[in-house]
């Protein structure tokens, strides 16, 4: 391991099991860790820790990963913007989440800090890190949309000013399904390739997007935990679930990353959803909540 990466890599670990340790707090079960390594000999080398809570009384299915992998050859996923760097040798790292709650009232949630260092034959190396955090409502609420983006603001204001709107804006783009001209959910923040403050102030900055994560998210389903649902909503809530999941597949970098590199597809996998639906054009009644939500919250908004 780059000796640069072992401060990170404690932070990492640290992190994955804050987060479990409050999620299994609230929902009063725990999480199942699964280690896994990848062997020399086959396309990816590395280890990692799965994590997963299945069948929760608050969660249906909560994910929870830590990987460090190391490649012969970045895949075209990680260079779209370093064309200089495709097929360099690397070296990668982070924690990845994705939060499937039972009750339709709590959103769905997603977060990803990680830390990428490519070893370029015939230039020094070069290291960046990336993630974020965002939200995917099922039924909107202007106070869990106001505390999400404050305290992801929150998290980047020690950095300055500039970085709050440019990554909630790059968010807002990059959690968009193109085939449908609609946002995933209603956005949070997101960066990747960064390295502006140089490597330790980046460090930092990827440290206090991480640890925000818990303030950002528990409160909202401490709210929103005990509220009484119907059918109606469910299947409302199963059928959303079908927008994350073809956003994952079709567009996220990370699902993409992982399995072009010949990453554990297991684990990459555990942002799916236990169960979801599809229905052919199916169009909510104006006036209710379930339109609110297309109308109210997915269009991009400054919530702070």
């Amino acid at each position: 391991m780059n000796p640069q990466f072992q401060p990170v890599k404690n932070f990492l670990l640290s992190l994955q099991h804050n987060i479990t340790s409050a999620i299994e707090a609230i929902d009063e079960n725990f999480f199942i860790a699964d280690s896994w390594r990848k062997e020399p000999g086959e396309l990816l080398q590395g280890e990692g820790v799965t994590k997963i809570l299945e069948n929760g009384s608050v969660f249906e299915r909560a994910g929870c990963g830590f990987s460090h992998v190391r490649g012969p050859q970045l895949p075209s996923s990680a260079t779209q913007h370093r064309p200089e760097l495709n097929g360099a040798p690397f070296e990668a790292m982070g924690v990845s989440l994705v939060f499937h709650p039972r009750n339709p009232y709590i959103p769905t949630v997603h977060m990803n800090v990680r830390a990428l260092i490519a070893m370029p034959e015939k230039s020094s190396p070069v290291a960046w890190y990336g993630g974020g955090m965002d939200l995917t409502p099922y039924y909107g609420f202007d106070e869990d949309a106001v505390h999400f983006h404050a305290t992801c603001k929150s998290a980047l204001q020690p950095f300055g000013d500039s970085w709050h709107p440019k990554f909630k804006k790059w968010c807002d783009e990059y959690f968009y399904l193109k085939h449908r001209k609609e946002a995933r959910g209603i956005g949070g923040i997101f960066f990747d390739d960064f390295n502006e403050l140089g490597f330790e102030k980046s460090f930092e900055m990827m440290q206090s997007v991480g640890n925000h994560f818990v303030k950002a998210y528990i409160p909202i389903v401490e709210r929103r935990k005990n509220m009484p649902w119907t059918q109606h909503q469910r299947d409302h809530q199963l059928y959303r679930r079908g927008r994350y999941v073809e956003f994952n597949l079709v567009f996220d970098r990370g699902t993409h990353f992982g399995l072009q590199s010949g990453g554990r597809t297991e684990s990459i996998l555990i942002s799916m959803p236990p169960l979801v639906t599809w229905s052919y054009q199916q169009t909510p009644q104006e006036g209710s909540p379930e339109m609110a939500l297309y109308t109210d919250f997915l269009p991009p908004k400054d919530w702070v």
